[in-house]
């Protein structure tokens, strides 16, 4: 037998036994307990428009409100995706949005209306997997006239 084959088979052979351990390495995907109190809904005045928007394009990574994919229970993609989830709730939080003070709200909500008219958010890794999360035009602009509204409406108070 030639040597080529069997370096190959050998390869595909450890390729495999290292996939099937890399499934026993989980990070924990966690959806903690909400506080209807302390979410953006009871904080801020949210469209159902906006509302309908953030459900299909912002809490997937934005709440404690994940759906988790098949995909995310497959090592090293589960990895990447909880990774991902994990980083945004550190920077925003639909779900926690009452523990930030007036200042960081307005940020925040600052933040969203330049992201998503950069094209930045929703993430483009995310978009392909997840049909209607790509965000229109209309759907910056309704986001964008609501964040700013929110922002006059927390200065004001």
């Amino acid at each position: 037998m030639k040597k080529g084959p069997k370096i190959f088979r050998w390869v595909l052979i450890i390729l495999a036994c290292v996939v099937v351990v890399i499934q026993f390495i989980r990070p924990a995907k966690t959806n903690r307990a909400i506080d209807p109190a302390q979410t953006i809904e009871s904080r801020l005045q949210v469209s159902p428009q906006v509302a309908a928007i953030f459900d299909r394009s912002c809490n997937d990574c934005h709440s404690n409100k994940t759906r988790w994919p098949w995909y995310s229970n497959v090592a090293p993609v589960s990895w990447f995706v909880i990774g991902h989830v994990s980083d945004a709730r550190s920077v925003m939080n639909f779900s926690q949005w009452g523990n930030y003070d007036k200042d960081k709200q307005s940020r925040r909500l600052r933040d969203i209306c330049e992201q998503i008219s950069d094209g930045e958010m929703p993430l483009s890794s995310y978009t392909p997997l997840h049909r209607g999360s790509k965000l229109s035009a209309d759907d910056v602009k309704t986001l964008c006239d609501w964040t700013n509204a929110e922002r006059a409406r927390l200065s004001a108070l």
